[in-house]
This record gives C-alpha cells, sequence and structure tokens, in this order.
C-alpha cells in the first residue's frame, strides 16, 4: 500500500477496510469476535476500542494458518463453527456468510470455502476440482504447476470450520512450501485425508471477495462501488 497505515486501516470511501468487515461480523450476532493483529497492529487495537472483540496478536508473520493458531486459546472447549475471514475484504456480504454457513451445517462439512472465478487470478490459490466437479485441493499460486495456473476459480480466504477439527488439522501443519509459512488451506487437505468432509461454495459476484492488496485496488473498487450495485446471490458447487 506504500504506507505505515495497516492495510486494513486504508480507507473505501472514508471507512476503513476493517469496520465494513466487522459491521458485516456483528450483523450476524455471533457468539464471539476475535480479530488477529500483527504489523502495525497497536494502530488496529486503537481503532478497535469499544468494539466487542478479542484481540489477538500475531508476532511472527508465519502465514494464515500460523494466524488462526494464536487465536485457539480464546476457542478452547468451543465446539460449534468458526467462520474465519480477511480484514481487507470490505464487500463480503451479511447474506453470502449466513448461506455459508448454513450450507457447511447442511452438508455436515468440517470445513466450507468460499470461491470466486476470476479472469485474472494470478496471485491467488487456486481451487482444485475432480473430475466430477467436487472439491479436492487448494494450491497456492507460487506452487501451482503450469496447468493449475490456468484454472481460474480461487480460495478468497473466507473459510467456514468447525471449531475442533481446525484447530486439531492446524497441528499437522507443515512449513515445506516455498514460503516456509504455515498455509491455512492446508487444513482443508488434512481434513480430506482423514475422511471428513469439505465442501465449496462458489459467489456469483467476484467483488464481493475481492482483498484490497494495493492502492490501485482501492481506486478499482471505490470506481466499483460508484457505478455498480452489488449482485445478490451465490451458487453452491459441491
Amino acid at each position: 500500500m506504500k504506507s505505515d497505515l495497516p492495510k486494513v486501516l486504508h480507507t473505501l470511501n472514508g471507512k476503513p477496510l476493517i469496520g465494513y468487515v466487522l459491521d458485516t461480523v456483528f450483523s450476524l450476532n455471533l457468539d464471539k469476535v476475535a480479530v488477529v493483529v500483527g504489523y502495525q497492529g497497536e494502530k488496529v487495537i486503537d481503532f478497535l476500542k469499544g468494539r466487542d472483540v478479542e484481540i489477538v496478536w500475531q508476532k511472527e508473520q508465519l502465514g494464515t494458518g500460523h494466524a488462526v493458531m494464536q487465536a485457539e486459546p480464546i476457542f478452547l472447549n468451543f465446539d460449534g463453527d468458526l467462520l474465519v475471514l480477511c480484514g481487507d475484504v470490505p464487500l463480503l456480504r451479511a447474506e453470502t456468510l449466513i448461506y455459508l454457513l448454513k450450507t457447511h451445517q447442511q452438508k455436515k462439512a468440517k470445513a466450507t470455502v468460499l470461491t470466486s472465478v476470476l479472469d485474472e487470478p494470478k496471485g491467488y490459490g487456486r481451487i482444485v476440482r475432480d473430475k466430477n466437479g467436487n472439491f479436492e485441493r487448494i494450491v497456492e499460486d507460487k506452487d501451482t504447476s503450469p496447468e493449475e495456473k490456468q484454472i481460474k476459480e480461487i480460495n478468497t480466504g473466507e473459510i467456514c470450520f468447525s471449531a475442533p477439527a481446525l484447530f486439531s488439522a492446524l497441528k499437522k501443519v507443515k512449513r515445506d512450501n516455498l514460503q516456509k509459512e504455515y498455509y491455512l488451506t492446508d487444513v482443508l487437505g488434512i481434513l480430506q485425508n482423514d475422511g471428513e468432509i469439505v465442501q465449496a461454495l462458489r459467489v456469483q459476484n467476484p467483488w464481493e471477495t475481492i482483498g484490497i492488496n494495493s492502492t490501485s485496488e482501492l481506486l478499482q473498487m471505490e470506481e466499483y462501488l460508484a457505478n455498480a450495485k452489488l449482485k445478490s446471490g451465490v451458487e453452491h458447487k459441491a
């Protein structure tokens, strides 16, 4: 973002990105909300003052899986479902998250990942499906083969988990990848290998799940909001 300000505090139409996410989350009346902070975390914590959230520090930046690991103490003995969301995805709607939760529970899944189809998927993990169209695995962009790079369906980073299954599987995640990080997405493969159900739910409008990673992307989203209304609905492809 070419700034000392944490990415999630950059504003979209005058409102911090994480403010959009939290407003959506709070509208769901969930039991507990935790925010994982790292780089410039004090500034994020200052923004969170007065909000009913628990703060979790990720002192080392060792990947998305590592970030979620830090929140385990807050959810000890919790046997319900957890939504793991990104603080830089401002347009995700409450209706989509409700549908994600319902699908996850109806299918008795241990993990359900929200996906999207992008014309230019570079930088995103790809959704690999089997010959029947069922979810098979996620491959991070830097670990993709030439064939996998052609896949346009991507992992949005928004995933619903069974809490006990998530934290149990996280203990099996290793850093044997090019980034030397703990990938949260590895949990899905671990659960599948254990015979658990993993689902993928595709969002109809990709703008809803786009994360902001640069000032140019922020400007593009402002332009999108100025010129289009967010489409509704998701389609399920199990």
